[in-house]
């Protein structure tokens, strides 16, 4: 394309896009050529001409009009008026039907300089195709003008629309009105023309069938020949006007009255019928008829969404349509194929009737216009909207200019292999070469790229699972009054409706589109969370969280595009008070919700190292530890939420629970370390009891013991010293208030328990417990387990300690009943005063100590023989003293049952709560979350859970009071 400031000299027709063999004696003839040159004055011609769509067909035009018009005059308005020869060579060089209407309507050049007027008031059907296509000649080469002439004004895609549309509208008055002149008694009745489709938009194409449906009051026959006849003017001059989208469709009547329009919609309409009536406008007759349809159909509209299987039926229609697609055209299809027009326009009208019952904003024919008022209000992303509008008016424009080139209907892009047809219909809507590509190969890049885009979102919005939630939610329930939610609250199960109004009222208050987007999620959210064990709690759980979450820009984006989401997110909050207060502080979790394979995460052995590497980046220790803190709350989170929801089983949830705190004990012994200085001793941190049996639950501190040894040339003193100052450091930062609850690192069941030393030497413990160590001490080392620091120094202590809780020729009478002793005093002096022992997980009658117990006076009498009971893991020991013939398989499967049973509840009861307690509740509200948890139905006896407990814990009490202080089987 070229931009000519300064006459050319020596030129060729090639230099301005022409490349026909007759093109320099066309443009001779024209006056446009002379000596091998442009004439004088016609630069600006030429290189209008070079811009136009196809330079080649343009001239060919210009040549035909030559001889039929004032070619003075025309000649003189493309050398002087910059409008005529911009309008004139792009209709010229884009449509060989509009040229042939100026070939044979030779002085209709001229009206290339008149403002764009659509009306027609006409007496006769030839003066209508005339004027019609006069009328469509201005529209199009208003839209095309400034492809040829960059300084003339752009139009939208949306005004071109538009003005098309009002043209249709203009010519179906018209229509209508040579119609009553035809047939007789046309004053017997009203008739009112009603709009669909496209037209009723206010979105028509340059050639489109206009879709219509009449409503009718007196004599219905005269009514039918009226119409009839009007849709005979319509399509002999203008357009076909179709009215197959009535009731009934072809197999109808052609007229209906107003009230047989309202007893179809009510008993007989499809759901497409509805998404059909979102674009109904009364557009010629009588006006009062017409919006009396409208008020009588729009109510049918705005419910139709509560239908049943509503959005599964459209989602289905959108694919039947797809379907039909010839195969080899589905990539080229620009309205049917796959990330074609009908996929936006699908999209946003579902979106429109799901939201559209309680945002009357929605309502809104046009396609474009209602993606920027779902945009604004927050029912789709911002981003998204412009990206799905942008792509939505590229597409249309494209089929604008396919369809103006011959003035057929038609929705085909392009082969990639047709070049003249790419290099044109690129020219044709502003495209030029990049020096990489051509006019082509750039277009049919920006083709595939909106394509792509369209069929991305389209399936992002189309199929968003909270359609569906948001289309089951009762349209009155969207827009209630005070009294009427509070009566709703309550029928859903709130026990404090009131309470609850108020903290909608607090998330939906003002203008805002966060408000607007909370306003779209509740109605959802209350029925998801009345169907959890506390809605109440739930709801204010979620209120906390949007307000502290309130400045976190993707988080209401998050709930509003991921169904799955919204759904998860209310179990959780309406399950645990745990969770509410980690996610306010871990927020990224929420993502994870998304993806169940993310949530659940990978080998739960391996979860610590990218802990341990986030952590290794602080230099100092108070940042470093609190890293860790944080840390730890994000992989609690993660695996709390995949536990409530079921997606985790509990071996997991233990073995990920006892990986994160050994990755946070070795993250801050290493910062610690790094923090102290040159290290004159080597440490190592030894997990006992669940920490070291991997069974650690949510409620649970750290039981460790500490051991060092002096590195060459150090004193022991001065390595235990060292040592201490390390741990103490790591103990007072690991339990220092912060916003994370304080993780309390117990070393209790060091030797001399709270009055020896926090750390020993290697040999310290040795001589501790070669002279001084008790049964209770051996017992407990059965679970110890090297989780951080230098692990050669932790294989030695284990080494040593190996004699101790394996001894080679098991226990004697002595020892077992010292053990036996030790467990009845625990039985009668442990359980908290008031606990119920039926249901105290940890200390009640087949708990977990009835069980551990039993099975470590098995290990501590038989692993010096049975290698397979030398494990810190409760339910691996039993496998192996099953195996060994120590324990009868029934009796194992009644220990495991109770183990695995009171662990998981214990869990539950730490969840619910939001504080770790041992005790069972046993009514109200957290038992009911409680059985939840564990696996009963919301809606059923949360004492049935209670009675199997019992039972499984008694049946696992039998066992232990036979195999614990009876023989053996």
């Amino acid at each position: 394309m070229l931009t000519m400031s300064e006459p050319v000299r020596h030129a060729s027709p090639a230099r301005f896009g022409l490349t026909e063999p007759r093109s320099e004696e066309v443009l001779r003839g024209l006056g446009l050529w002379a000596d091998r040159r442009p004439s004088d004055g016609s630069e600006p011609v030429l290189a209008a001409l070079s811009r136009s769509p196809d330079p080649d067909l343009a001239l060919r035009g210009l040549e035909r009009l030559q001889g039929v018009a004032d070619w003075d005059a025309l000649s003189a308005a493309l050398h002087e008026d910059v409008v005529v020869r911009g309008r004139l060579l792009a209709v010229l060089g884009s449509s060989t039907a509009l040229s042939d209407f100026l070939v044979a309507n030779p002085g209709r050049w001229r009206s290339l300089t008149d403002g764009v007027d659509v009306s027609l008031d006409l007496a006769e059907d030839d003066v209508l195709r005339t004027e019609y296509r006069a009328r469509l000649l201005i529209v199009a080469a208003n839209d095309l003008a400034h492809v040829v002439e960059p300084d003339l004004p752009f139009v939208p895609y949306d005004t071109v629309a538009a003005q098309l549309s009002d043209l249709a509208v203009s010519a179906l008055r018209a229509s209508l009105k040579l119609a009553a002149e035809r047939v007789n008694g046309a004053d017997r009745c009203r008739l009112a023309v009603i709009a669909m489709g496209k037209c009723g938009a206010n979105e028509l194409n340059y050639v489109s069938d206009v879709d219509v449906v009449f409503v009718a009051e007196g004599d219905l026959g005269v009514a039918t020949r009226l119409a009839s006849t009007m849709m005979q003017i319509a399509g002999q001059s203008c357009f076909e006007v179709d009215a197959a989208l009535r009731p009934e469709g072809k197999a109808g009547a052609l007229v209906r009255t107003l009230d047989g329009h309202a007893s179809y919609y009510k008993k007989w309409a499809r759901t497409w019928e509805f998404q059909a009536l979102l674009k109904a406008r009364p557009v010629a007759g009588d006006a009062e008829l017409g919006q009396a349809y409208l008020d009588v159909v729009r109510p049918y509209v705005w419910t139709a969404a509560e239908r049943e299987n509503f959005v599964e039926d459209v989602q289905a229609m959108r694919r039947r349509v797809e379907d039909h697609v010839p195969t080899g055209l589905a990539d080229r299809e620009l309205k049917l194929g796959r990330g074609g027009l009908r996929d936006v326009e699908f999209a946003v009208q579902l979106l429109q009737l799901v939201h559209g019952r309680s945002d009357e904003g929605l309502r809104i024919q046009a396609t474009t216009a209602a993606l920027a008022v779902l945009g604004q209000g927050g029912y789709v992303g911002r981003d998204d909207a412009a990206d799905f509008g942008r792509s939505y008016r590229f597409l249309r424009t494209l089929e604008h200019r396919l369809q103006l080139q011959r003035l057929l209907r038609t929705h085909l892009f392009p082969a990639d292999d047709d070049v003249a047809a790419l290099r044109w219909l690129a020219r044709s809507v502003g495209l030029a070469a990049d020096g990489r590509k051509s006019e082509g190969q750039v277009l049919l890049a920006e083709f595939r790229k909106h394509a792509n885009q369209v069929r991305r979102l389209h399936e992002k919005l189309f199929y968003r699972p909270l359609l569906q939630s948001v289309a089951g939610v009762p349209t009155e329930a969207l827009r209630l009054t005070t009294k009427e939610a509070v009566a709703r609250l309550a029928a859903l199960g709130y026990t404090s409706p009131d309470g609850a109004l108020r903290h909608i009222q607090a998330l939906t208050h003002g203008m805002s589109r966060r408000a607007r987007i909370q306003g779209a999620l509740l109605p959802v959210l209350l029925d998801l969370f009345a169907g959890t064990p506390d809605p109440d709690g739930g709801l204010l759980a979620y209120r906390k969280v949007s307000e502290a979450l309130a400045e976190t820009p993707w988080y209401l984006r998050l709930l509003r595009d991921e169904g799955a989401v919204v759904q998860r997110l209310a179990v959780l909050l309406g399950t645990s008070r745990l969770v509410p207060d980690l996610l306010v502080r871990a927020p990224e979790v929420l993502r994870l919700l998304a993806d169940t394979d993310a949530l659940v995460g990978g080998d739960p052995h391996a979860i610590g190292k990218p802990l341990r590497s986030a952590v290794s980046r602080y230099g100092d220790a108070a940042r470093a530890i609190a890293a860790a803190r944080s840390l730890r709350r994000h992989e609690m989170l993660r695996i709390a939420a995949a536990d409530l929801l079921g997606f985790m089983p509990l071996s997991t949830v233990c073995v990920s629970l006892s990986e994160v705190w050994g990755s946070v004990l070795q993250s801050a012994l290493d910062a610690a370390v790094r923090a102290s200085g040159e290290p004159v001793a080597a440490l190592s941190v030894i997990g006992m009891g669940r920490l070291g049996g991997h069974e650690l639950g949510y409620g649970s501190d750290a039981d460790v013991l500490f051991v060092c040894r002096p590195l060459e040339g150090v004193t022991d003193a001065d390595a235990v010293k060292w040592a201490s100052g390390v741990v103490e450091k790591i103990r007072r930062l690991l339990g220092a208030p912060s916003q994370d609850p304080p993780l309390q690192v117990d070393a209790d069941l060091r030797p001399e328990g709270r009055q020896g030393p926090l750390v020993r030497t290697l040999e310290s413990y040795r001589a501790y417990y070669r002279q001084w160590a008790e049964i209770w001490e051996k017992q407990a080392l059965l679970r110890a387990r090297f989780i951080a620091g230098d692990a050669a120094l932790g294989a030695d202590f284990e080494e040593l300690i190996e004699p101790l809780r394996y001894p080679a020729g098991g226990l004697d009478a002595a020892s077992v009943r010292e053990i036996r002793r030790i467990k009845a005093r625990v039985d009668a002096e442990r359980l908290p005063r008031g606990a119920d022992p039926s249901t105290h997980t940890k200390l009640g009658r087949g708990g977990l100590a009835d069980v551990e117990w039993t099975v470590q006076l098995l290990q501590l009498q038989h692993s010096g023989a049975v290698p397979g009971l030398r494990t810190p893991s409760t339910t691996a020991a039993m496998e192996a003293a099953v195996s060994a013939g120590l324990l009868a398989a029934e009796d194992a499967a009644a220990l495991t049952a109770a183990w695995n049973l009171a662990t998981q509840a214990r869990n539950a009861v730490t969840l619910v709560r939001g504080k770790a307690s041992d005790q069972l509740p046993t009514s109200g509200r957290d038992l009911v979350a409680v059985a939840s948890v564990m696996g009963h139905e919301p809606g059923g006896d949360p004492g049935e859970f209670i009675e199997e407990y019992r039972r499984t814990t008694r049946r696992a009490r039998a066992v232990a009071e036979r195999v614990f202080y009876g023989e053996k089987p």
